[in-house]
């Protein structure tokens, strides 16, 4: 068999698959959990559940911890492991993961932080997913377990990337290659910002945890340290997200970027160079920032989706080019020689498009005069769910359905199921980050459970809510449906091995010639235009608002 990615999958040791597929199946359970706290969380906001506002944090809680920390991280560690061990092989060398006992601690610490942090969600008072010790300065055992459970998260997030970087590194050296490929060189960048990540958690959270100790001093400087790790807990995903559509693009299509491995570490390389910088903006709202730092980072903010927007038109060319020198014809006729069969393309296919939606929303956000007047409305979860659900989330499991059942050797359950629920769970986005942008133009709050105000709020905030509730209820339990069935696979029917269940294309050595790609670049010029024209409609809709917009430090 030729020496591919999914041939080097099949290969690897027993005791790596099982350590990845922990990883991978304890992801989707985390998300299962996230969902289902998003569920109740959509359904009280809307005002279809009747709950106390407790009630309702406590589910938030739950739902930001579980999916948006939990689900995010055992995701792509997984994944990272996963093709860190499969990459190690490419060259001849054997494939298998170094240094693993660090993983196995790291996974060991993850868990245990999963665990505490949904304990701290019901102890005491809901302490959301940032656990602001201010508001929890009366219970120190929350602070204690929350902070504690984000610690170990962050200790795991050392350890599981170190084991990638010892196995993509030990690939290097005599007898072996002498350099890392494209696809080798972003899983090592990868491991960085996630050891990166975990560093800046526990220097978010141990000020905390050793204050509820009794072993320091209450932080009162905690924002900033928030800030930081925030700031890459919204952007390293999308790293991650397109490192997996380059994958795919290898495993379901065998195309290569057009560009060549030295562009495409070029362009990996501009997360490490733009996404640090670019943090400024999410301290817009403190009253004592100079304007021109705040002029500084609005500015710097224009870079953040660089790193993003580049590796998505070289993804979308080189797809493009291999397509038509495949035949295909049309301006968008060469999406029909894609591998459809396979429900990771139709996920990411979908992921591609709600990221056109997030980056043109969030470009409106990070701008100095805009920030103020939406940071601390519904405008942030109405945006923000396009990147963390549309996009992130179904590119995750867009990967979790490539690499899981090549590490079970099992089928994936119900394939055309797994087809259709990436357009039901955008279409429920859609409806629910419609009305949560619209709110927030109207100023809905975005931390008030009961937006009515005794039915002195205007009575389009409630019509919004319901809005929001709806379509938040049919994007969760889509994706809940299409993660238990992916959790499902695990204990699927044997296939046969080396047999593929899915009949993907093979453009590998496809001479591509001359071919032109048009898709990428006019997608840029549809955000472009999307962007101005949501920045001009938030102004207009603002200035209209009677209500006084105040924001709150932090996200």
């Amino acid at each position: 068999m030729s020496d591919t990615i999914i041939h080097r999958l099949r290969s690897l040791p027993l005791q790596d698959r099982r350590l990845v597929i922990i990883l991978a199946a304890t992801a989707l359970v985390a998300l299962l959990i996230g969902l289902a706290g998003g569920v109740l969380t959509a359904l009280v906001r809307a005002g279809f559940l009747p709950a106390l506002p407790e009630s309702g944090y406590r589910f938030l809680t739950v739902h930001g911890v579980s999916a948006f920390f939990y689900w995010l991280y055992f995701a792509q560690a997984a994944l990272l492991l996963g093709f860190a061990a499969a990459e190690r092989g490419n060259g001849g060398d054997k494939v298998g993961l170094a240094r693993r006992w660090l993983s196995v601690l790291g996974a060991i610490a993850m868990v245990l932080g999963f665990v505490l942090g949904l304990y701290a969600s019901v102890i005491g008072s809901p302490p959301l997913y940032d656990g602001n010790v201010e508001l929890l300065a009366d219970e120190p055992m929350t602070v204690l377990v929350f902070s504690l459970g984000y610690a170990l998260l962050g200790l795991g997030l050392i350890l599981v990337p170190a084991t990638a970087i010892a196995t993509l590194l030990s690939s290097l050296g005599r007898g072996r290659r002498r350099s890392l490929d494209a696809l080798g060189f972003a899983l090592l960048a990868w491991s960085g910002f996630l050891i990166v990540t975990g560093f800046a958690a526990i220097h978010a959270f141990l000020p905390a945890l050793l204050w509820a100790l009794g072993l320091g001093d209450f932080p009162v400087g905690q924002e900033t340290g928030w800030h930081i790790l925030f700031h890459n807990l919204h952007y390293l995903p999308l790293m991650a997200t397109v490192l997996v559509w380059y994958i795919l693009m290898q495993v379901l299509t065998g195309a290569k970027s057009v560009f060549g491995a030295r562009f495409s570490k070029l362009v990996f390389s501009l997360y490490l160079v733009f996404v640090p910088p670019t943090s400024l903006y999410h301290m817009f709202l403190d009253p004592g920032l100079p304007e021109y730092v705040k002029v500084a980072g609005s500015a710097l903010s224009l870079f953040v989706s660089v790193p993003t927007l580049t590796a998505f038109l070289v993804i979308v060319a080189s797809l493009e080019v291999h397509a038509r020198a495949s035949g295909a014809t049309g301006l968008f006729g060469w999406l029909r020689k894609l591998p459809w069969q396979h429900p990771a393309t139709t996920a990411a296919s979908l992921a591609v498009v709600n990221m056109m939606f997030g980056i043109a929303l969030a470009f409106v956000l990070i701008q100095e005069k805009m920030a103020p007047l939406l940071s601390d409305t519904f405008f942030v979860p109405g945006y923000f769910h396009f990147f963390t659900v549309g996009t992130v989330s179904l590119s995750l499991l867009a990967g979790l359905t490539v690499l899981l059942p090549e590490l079970t050797g099992r089928e994936l359950r119900w394939p055309g199921l797994l087809r259709s629920l990436p357009w039901v769970a955008s279409t429920g986005l859609l409806v629910f980050g419609s009305a949560g942008v619209a709110a927030g133009y109207m100023g809905v709050p975005r931390r008030v459970m009961d937006v009515t105000y005794g039915g002195e709020a205007p009575a389009v905030w409630s019509t919004l809510m319901a809005l929001v509730g709806v379509g938040g209820t049919v994007m969760a339990l889509s994706l809940l449906l299409y993660a238990a069935t992916v959790l499902a696979s695990v204990f699927g029917r044997q296939r046969a091995a080396g047999v593929s269940s899915f009949a993907l294309v093979e453009w590998a050595n496809l001479p591509v010639g001359r071919n032109a790609a048009w898709t990428g670049p006019l997608s840029i010029l549809v955000i472009a235009a999307a962007m101005y024209g949501f920045t001009v409609l938030g102004f207009e809709l603002l200035q209209a608002v009677p209500v006084a917009a105040a924001g709150a430090m932090g996200h």
